[in-house]
C-alpha cells in the first residue's frame, strides 16, 4: 500500500512506523561499520602499548598539521549535512542541493589532501613496500606504518563511498526523483553515514598523528 506521495511502502501503515524502522535499519549497518573500525582501533592501541618507542619514531614522520586540516575539512562537511537536513525537511530543494553539493566538495577536497599525503609519504619512504628507503630503522615503526596505511586508506574509501552517494541523491533531486519534504528520511539516512565516517575519522586523527608524538 501506497500513500498519495507514493511514500509509504509495504508492509508499513503509517510514516511513522516506516521512519522506525528505517532508522532501526540505517543504525544497524551504521553498527557494523563501527565494529569493522573498533577492532582496527584496538589493533592500534595494542601494538602501540606493544612497542611504545618504535610508534613514537614513525609518529613523528607523520604530517599532523596537514591531517589536521584534513579534519577541518571533514567537519565542515559534516556542518554543510547538517544544514541540508534541516533544509530537506522545509522542502526547500534549492538548499538541499546547495549543501550536498558543498559536503562532496569538501569530501573530495579531503580526499586530495590525503593523496597529496600518501605522496609526499612515498617520496619519504614511508609507505609500505614502496618508495625509496625508508627512514625508520626500527622493523617495528615500519609496522605501525602498514597499520596506519591500511587504516586511512579503509578510512578513505568510506569518504570515497559517501561523496557518490551525496552527489546521487544531488542528481535525483536535479531530475525531480525525489519528493520533499516526503522523503527527507532519505537525506537523513545519507547524513548518518557521512556523520558516522566524519566521527570514525575524528578518532582516528589522535590515535594515528598525535598519541605518542610528544613522547
Amino acid at each position: 500500500m501506497a500513500d498519495r506521495d507514493g511514500y509509504l511502502a509495504e508492509p508499513y501503515q503509517t510514516a511513522a512506523q516506516q521512519r522506525e524502522a528505517s532508522f532501526l535499519g540505517m543504525w544497524l549497518f551504521l553498527a557494523t561499520e563501527i565494529m569493522m573500525f573498533g577492532v582496527l582501533f584496538l589493533v592500534i592501541y595494542y601494538y602501540r602499548l606493544q612497542h611504545p618507542a618504535a610508534v613514537s619514531e614513525a609518529v613523528h614522520h607523520l604530517h599532523s598539521i596537514l591531517a589536521g586540516f584534513n579534519s577541518a575539512l571533514l567537519l565542515t562537511g559534516s556542518l554543510c549535512m547538517s544544514l541540508m537536513v534541516q533544509a530537506s525537511r522545509l522542502g526547500n530543494y534549492r538548499r538541499v542541493q546547495q549543501f550536498l553539493l558543498l559536503t562532496a566538495f569538501f569530501g573530495l577536497a579531503f580526499l586530495a589532501v590525503k593523496f597529496f599525503e600518501y605522496g609526499w609519504e612515498y617520496h619519504e619512504g614511508l609507505l609500505p613496500g614502496i618508495g625509496p628507503e625508508s627512514p625508520l630503522k626500527d622493523p617495528a615503526a615500519r609496522l605501525f606504518m602498514n597499520i596506519y596505511f591500511f587504516a586511512t586508506a579503509l578510512h578513505a574509501v568510506h569518504v570515497t563511498i559517501a561523496v557518490v552517494i551525496v552527489l546521487g541523491m544531488v542528481g535525483r533531486i536535479h531530475f525531480a526523483h525525489m519528493k520533499l519534504p516526503e522523503r527527507a528520511i532519505t537525506l537523513e539516512m545519507v547524513g548518518l553515514y557521512w556523520h558516522m565516517v566524519d566521527v570514525i575519522w575524528i578518532f582516528l586523527y589522535p590515535s594515528l598523528y598525535l598519541v605518542g608524538r610528544a613522547a
